[in-house]
């Protein structure tokens, strides 16, 4: 009985990932066909034709939004390989993908959303992103773990791929006078509005890091029984 509740956990733990990963690739995939093609990025509305392709796909993959879809992908990929895996550098890809996840859409919800306005394949890609991605990691990681991985050292390391972000993001703005989202965008805010604004998003981040750690303890252990372990 044990083996087949095991089993059952496996596989929907399975099917959530391998469709959550599917979503999000799919709206890669079409994201990216839209900028070869000079269609509306789906993360801030704009439509650059005048850019070389090259340059929107650059954009597109500074956008934090599109790195952390990337992230949960990956993640999601490695449960459906492995639905227990373990190892240090898998925890700090899954704790890190969750939490850039978490903050991609809490961040989109409260401050972008009313400034995007798209509509088609544009549309979908950002609700695939913002609204779909979010929600649906949270839950698998709520219900599906694995649990007892958000260790401090853990906590410490998913902080690691953020701040690589805001470094890279300042730099290619400071290069090239772009930046992806408004509340960032020194040449119209100015350096300290700007990195007032970034400390508290990673004062939100840290917040968000500490409740999941709580609820990770918290929670019921989970233990993947396979075919292999149970025979």
């Amino acid at each position: 009985m044990g083996w087949a509740m095991g089993y059952g956990y496996v596989t929907a733990s399975r099917v959530w990932h391998g469709a959550l990963a599917a979503v999000i690739i799919a709206a890669l995939t079409t994201q990216i066909v839209l900028l070869v093609l000079g269609g509306a990025d789906a993360n801030s509305g704009r439509v650059d034709p005048q850019s070389s392709v090259a340059s929107r796909l650059v954009r597109a993959f500074s956008f934090f939004t599109v790195d952390s879809n990337v992230l949960v992908a990956v993640a999601c990929v490695g449960l459906v390989l492995g639905p227990g895996r373990e190892g240090r550098m898998w925890r700090v890809l899954r704790l890190t993908s969750l939490l850039a996840i978490l903050i991609t859409g809490l961040v989109f919800v409260t401050v972008l959303a009313s400034k995007v306005h798209l509509s088609g394949a544009a549309l979908w890609c950002t609700i695939a992103f913002h609204y779909v991605a979010p929600p649906a990691t949270f839950l698998g990681w709520l219900v599906f773990g694995p649990r007892g991985q958000t260790d401090w050292r853990t906590l410490a390391w998913s902080f690691a791929w953020p701040l690589a972000w805001i470094g890279y993001t300042l730099v290619h703005g400071a290069v090239t006078d772009w930046y992806p989202y408004p509340f960032i965008d020194i040449g119209a805010i100015g350096y300290p509005v700007a990195l007032r604004n970034i400390a508290v998003v990673l004062a939100i981040g840290a917040v968000l890091a500490l409740a999941l750690r709580w609820i990770d303890r918290h929670l019921p252990a989970r233990r993947v029984v396979t075919a292999e372990a149970g025979a």
